[in-house]
């Protein structure tokens, strides 16, 4: 399929991980693909960008400017980059609590208002990149819990207020999946293998999830077939969030 023939995307943190499939599925089926993040992307035209900076509300206007310069439009906008520190509230410092809701909420609203003239043109598509964590929360993420249900909210508020634009917005939960970054954390573990099988049985599907499986959500949502679908959050987690615990 070539859903994406003529289009343009921009996903932020591109360069890896969950980012980085929906990058090559886009780029798979037709799309013009930019990624925006602090490292370098060898595989797409990549703008810099430290959605961390206080300073973000330029640099995202100046990252739009330039996709639209280089491409003269702008069909479909993934808000991806993430990060995480861990802590209860009370030994959170206020500036690891900032930083987090920047990156993870300040930064794709910022991104959503600078990009929606351009979006506005082409009728295009914005797709979140939440976390089952907006949903439900584990022990001492309090400031990501906090702001991926922050950007679950921002989703349907811009389905509503620029739906009668053409403009959708959705947005997507995943759940544990097999990025660098949590296969990393499972390496780090005393023993890995048994990580891998207790964090699998957890799933009612008994494993853990792929980048390319969140990715082809993401580019059904911001394809023109999904027209009549906006303002929804998917949960993309091999059925944990429906499983309940033994009692």
């Amino acid at each position: 399929m070539m859903r994406f023939a003529r289009k343009t995307a921009l996903v932020t943190g591109g360069a890896s991980g969950i980012g980085r499939a929906i990058a090559e599925r886009l780029a798979e089926e037709g799309a013009t693909v930019f990624t925006a993040q602090r490292n370098p992307d060898p595989r797409f035209p990549h703008l810099r960008l430290d959605l961390s900076d206080p300073a973000a509300p330029q640099a995202i206007d100046e990252t739009i400017d330039d996709v639209i310069a280089q491409s003269g439009q702008l069909d479909v906008l993934v808000n991806n980059a993430g990060m995480m520190r861990e802590a209860r509230v009370e030994d959170m410092p206020l500036e690891d609590w900032q930083t987090t809701l920047n990156v993870n909420l300040t930064a794709p609203f910022l991104l959503i208002k600078s990009a929606l003239p351009h979006l506005r043109k082409s009728r295009g598509a914005i797709v979140n990149i939440g976390s089952i964590e907006g949903l439900g929360a584990n022990p001492d993420h309090s400031a990501y819990a906090a702001s991926k249900a922050g950007l679950h909210g921002l989703t349907r508020a811009v389905a509503i207020d620029h739906g009668h634009e053409g403009i959708r917005c959705n947005a997507i939960a995943p759940g544990w999946i097999d990025t660098a970054l949590n296969n990393a954390f499972i390496d780090g573990q005393p023993d890995p293998a048994a990580f891998r099988k207790n964090i699998g049985g957890i799933h009612p599907v008994a494993r853990t999830g792929t980048p390319e499986e969140v990715a082809a959500l993401a580019a059904f949502l911001a394809a023109d077939e999904s027209g009549f679908i906006t303002g929804q959050v998917y949960t993309v987690d091999g059925g944990r969030m429906a499983k309940l615990s033994l009692p």
